[in-house]
């Protein structure tokens, strides 16, 4: 994690007045969410590639959109698994949650798709919901238990709801936390050093020290609030979707709000050309938030 200026850490207070002051620090206090179409049925899990061009999926419409760094939407992927959280590995495969058989997907560039998880020893996971990777291409998955009404099951075929690892290079997935009532979002810091994984069923989120194996140490918790997707931005904060966008400093205290009018926010990231301007995937829209600091996904 990098580390913060000492003037941007003497402003961190829990106090309401120097709340509005941290966000000011992150972008204009003005600002306002922009709509940038409102076309889908439920949108989801979006993902910057190394230009900046965002993707994100139309969950129940089985679509993959791509949002380029000129403003142009276009059907990246038809007949996507259903696609959920997404995140790009250094190679500019598009890895992706494919909801529909509760696998794991690597999309390419040309679009040739490649399942990497089909089950955990023998029986379906119960609904891959968000993915991470680390630098050296280890993947990080949660994996919690949403009944959708395509699946013929009505249970999971798995005991309990668990966060795995699959390294690279690797076949089978191994779990690293089992300890959670409906793990979601989760990022990790760019220097892969770090992991916050968040707990939507308990109202909690938990950071871990990452180790080279891909095992993680010292769970802690990072703050009492669950949350959907989730990003993090060049100073160490966390972006914690669902009413709104609620941000966080590295210390666990919320620094700044994004009201966004839509009942539910699911999902974000950092996109465009300078890495700048929050995605954020919102129902049945998609907004963007400039901001005066940038993204390290």
């Amino acid at each position: 994690m990098k580390k913060l200026p000492l003037v941007f850490l003497s402003l961190l207070t829990a106090s309401y007045s120097v709340f509005a002051q941290d966000a000011a620090n992150l972008y204009d206090t003005g600002t306002k969410p922009v709509l940038v179409s409102k076309q889908f049925a439920f949108t989801e899990g979006p993902a910057v590639d190394k230009k900046g061009n965002v993707f994100f999926t139309d969950q129940p419409n089985d679509k993959i959109w791509e949002y380029d760094t000129n403003g142009k939407l276009s059907v990246f992927l038809d007949s996507a698994g259903r696609s959920n959280g997404m995140y790009f590995d250094r190679k500019g495969n598009l890895i992706s949650c494919a909801d529909a058989k509760d696998q794991l997907w690597s999309i390419s560039p040309d679009k040739k798709i490649t399942v990497l998880l089909t089950d955990y020893k023998g029986k379906l996971f119960n609904g891959p919901n968000d993915v991470w990777v680390r630098p050296d291409g280890g993947l990080y998955i949660t994996d919690p238990y949403y009944q959708r009404d395509y699946w013929t099951r009505k249970q999971p075929d798995l005991d309990g709801r668990k966060l795995y690892y699959l390294a690279k290079g690797k076949h089978e997935a191994v779990v690293v936390d089992d300890q959670f009532k409906q793990p979601n979002g989760i990022i990790g810091t760019h220097d892969g050093k770090y992991l916050y994984v968040a707990d939507i069923g308990d109202n909690k989120t938990y950071r871990y020290n990452i180790n080279k194996d891909g095992s993680l140490s010292n769970r802690s918790l990072f703050i009492a609030m669950g949350c959907d997707g989730m990003t993090i931005d060049e100073l160490g904060n966390i972006y914690m979707c669902g009413k709104g966008v609620t941000i966080v400093n590295p210390k666990g205290e919320k620094i700044g709000h994004i009201d966004i009018d839509e009942p539910w926010t699911a999902n974000i990231c950092f996109g465009g050309k300078n890495k700048d301007m929050l995605f954020i995937t919102a129902s049945k829209a998609v907004y963007t938030f400039q901001m005066k600091v940038k993204g390290v996904d």
